[in-house]
């Protein structure tokens, strides 16, 4: 990988790490659909103008953006409005990779292998540690929604894998449009016009900066980068630099909000991070040495 390019994958974690600490700020003025509902409306317009649509069938870019979208992040804003740490969401999130593999399991029979269970046991009871620990600076409701928020990522996840070989940058924007609508019917029927217009009616430079944050930069710029990426080099030259996420979030949160962990939580992320390398990792070595051992190479 070029320095440039490796500049371009750490300015991705980086932008998407901060993005949990983004989100806390963006909640303290707004409600969680509310945001939601804001956030995609600008990351979609003005860029469908200039932007193709992706060549997939309706009904998978909207199933892309109900899940991926609406799904996860209407779970996700809901836990950290309900009591979810920003850095503990970072690493909480990450067990999309473990549901992916077992969505892609049940749906398009892909393998599960050894590697990949012994991952799942590692990080599902790093997971368990956490949850235990409901109480202590985090509630269980604000974990078990993220968990739901990282079971809806992996559907779209699955979804993408589905539809086959497609622009990432194009299906992000136009999967953009899918949500604002659920979002503000949410939020009509969950927050009300009454909070509504009093959030609208008083926000503030730092909600403005998180929404701008949230569409330009953790998706937009975030997404368009790593297509970039994924365009240029392997996915298993890529993915492991997604394991970086969980330490920014968890870095900045204790930097920056002062979020601290107990001693069952901080084994507990060792763990997840355990078994997603795991996962990462002895995967990509396999694969590395099925390509050494090809009689084609």
């Amino acid at each position: 990988m070029s320095a440039r390019d490796l500049g371009f994958a750490l300015l991705v974690i980086l932008v998407w790490g901060l993005n949990f600490v983004v989100i806390r700020v963006g909640l303290d003025d707004l409600p969680p659909m509310l945001l939601g509902a804001m956030r995609f409306t600008l990351a979609a317009i003005p860029a469908v103008f200039f932007i193709r649509r992706p060549k997939i069938p309706l009904r998978w870019l909207l199933a892309y953006g109900l899940t991926i979208s609406f799904g996860q992040f209407a779970f996700l804003f809901s836990a950290m409005t309900v009591g979810m740490p920003a850095g503990l969401a970072s690493l909480v999130l990450q067990s999309q990779a473990f549901f992916t593999l077992l969505f892609a399991a049940m749906v398009l029979g892909e393998q599960v292998r050894m590697h990949n269970l012994i991952g799942l046991c590692v990080a599902a009871g790093g997971l368990l540690l956490i949850g235990l620990n409901s109480g202590i600076g985090m509630t269980l409701a604000g974990f078990v929604l993220t968990i739901c928020a990282a079971a809806m990522w992996a559907m779209g996840n699955v979804i993408t894998k589905r539809v086959g070989k497609v622009d990432l940058v194009s299906l992000v924007v136009w999967g953009s449009l899918v949500p604002p609508l659920p979002f503000l019917a949410m939020s009509l029927l969950l927050e009300g016009p009454q909070q509504i217009g009093q959030a609208l009616e008083n926000i503030s430079l730092n909600a403005v900066f998180a929404l701008f944050y949230l569409a330009f930069g953790a998706t937009l710029l975030g997404y368009g980068l790593w297509s970039r990426l994924l365009s240029r080099y392997p996915a298993a030259q890529v993915a492991p630099f997604s394991m970086l996420v969980p330490v920014i979030g968890l870095s900045s949160a204790a930097l920056l909000l002062d979020e601290q962990l107990s001693q069952l939580q901080a084994f507990g992320t060792i763990l997840v991070m355990t078994g997603l390398a795991i996962n990462v990792f002895v995967g990509r070595r396999r694969k590395l040495a099925a390509t050494t051992a090809s009689p084609n190479h």
